[in-house]
């Protein structure tokens, strides 16, 4: 038996043609449905139902409203096949121009589509180069802090070098100057000495 429904759009008449718009879904006991391509002219009820139609598919397959949906699009699609279909039988050129139309659309989706899985792998790409430029990173960062710690241990103890240093030689220059003031001290002892026994040996002179 035959199921009649929406078909897809072709520009010759009485052609079968497989339409999955019709297929019920979730029930892979089905018997293979197709529609024979009308090439009566569409009435305005057509219309109507076309679109009562693509309603029901869209809720029944639960399509997104918005955003990229696989599903929305495929119905779309068909429907339109089905609108290109009946402006053909009434103007074939208008179909032909349609039928441009669709196929410059396909190609430009397909060339976003395209885009956006470069854009993907290459976002996905960039972001694994970052992980492993960061684990890098800390891993230099921790030898950093490895190097800074043993730099920091090593500039306590040259401080603490330099304080015994300074403390010593400060302790030896105060050595040295006692020593120094003690050598003055003595030979000022000893000139006073000496002049006072001058003196006594000039005065016993006279």
């Amino acid at each position: 038996m035959v199921a009649h429904s929406v078909c897809r759009a072709t520009a010759e008449p009485n052609v079968v043609d497989p339409l999955r718009m019709g297929a019920p879904e979730g029930n892979v006991h089905h018997k293979a449905s197709s529609t024979i391509v009308s090439c009566t002219p569409a009435t305005r009820l057509d219309v109507l139902n076309l679109q009562k139609q693509l309603d029901m598919r869209l809720q029944h397959r639960q399509a997104k409203e918005t955003g990229i949906c696989p599903i929305r699009r495929e119905l779309y699609s068909q429907t339109f096949d089905e609108i290109i279909r009946q402006v053909t039988i009434n103007c074939a050129e208008r179909g032909l121009l349609l039928l441009l139309i669709r196929d410059e659309i396909n190609m430009t989706l397909a060339a976003y589509q395209t885009l956006y899985e470069s854009s993907c792998a290459y976002g996905i790409r960039k972001a694994l180069q970052a992980r492993e430029g960061r684990e890098e990173l800390e891993t230099g960062l921790k030898e950093l802090e490895v190097e800074k710690a043993q730099l920091a241990e090593q500039c306590d103890l040259l401080k603490g070098k330099l304080e015994e240093a300074e403390r010593h030689h400060e302790e030896r220059r105060a050595q040295d100057a006692k020593k120094h003031e003690e050598k003055v001290e003595f030979y000022q002892q000893k000139i006073q000495q000496l002049k006072n026994q001058l003196e006594a040996i000039l005065a016993a002179k006279k």
